[in-house]
């Protein structure tokens, strides 16, 4: 069985709107200040743009949009989607952990 080329289109386009619905998610006009009092850090804009957590965001979004691109390109698409909910999983697991709110806690773990 011969399989299609990845849609690399659809996978930047992925990372990239994943990455604008964080940023949405996670502003002062959302949930930003009450992920961040949950997680026990300032709800202020920090002096410095976090360059290092975007760029990891980035990457990771990547690496997220190219599983989904793969397991669509062999119709297991509902891999992808057990993957994502682990994941979703182990993130809460680790804020529980650190013990943020539950409200940070379900903030982490529905962006994933």
């Amino acid at each position: 069985m011969e399989t299609e080329a990845l849609n690399w289109t659809a996978i930047l386009v992925g990372t990239i709107a994943a990455f604008f619905a964080g940023w949405a998610i996670f502003s002062p006009f959302m949930f930003g200040k009450t992920w961040a009092i949950g997680s026990r850090i300032s709800p202020e804009p920090p002096e410095q743009m976090p360059w290092m957590a975007m760029g990891l965001q980035v990457i990771g979004l990547f690496l997220l949009a190219l599983v989904i691109g793969m397991t669509a390109q062999i119709e297991a698409l509902a891999t992808a989607v057990v993957a994502i909910l682990a994941a979703a999983g182990m993130v809460m697991a680790q804020d529980a952990f650190s013990q943020k709110s539950g409200a940070a806690i379900l903030i982490d773990g529905d962006m994933w």
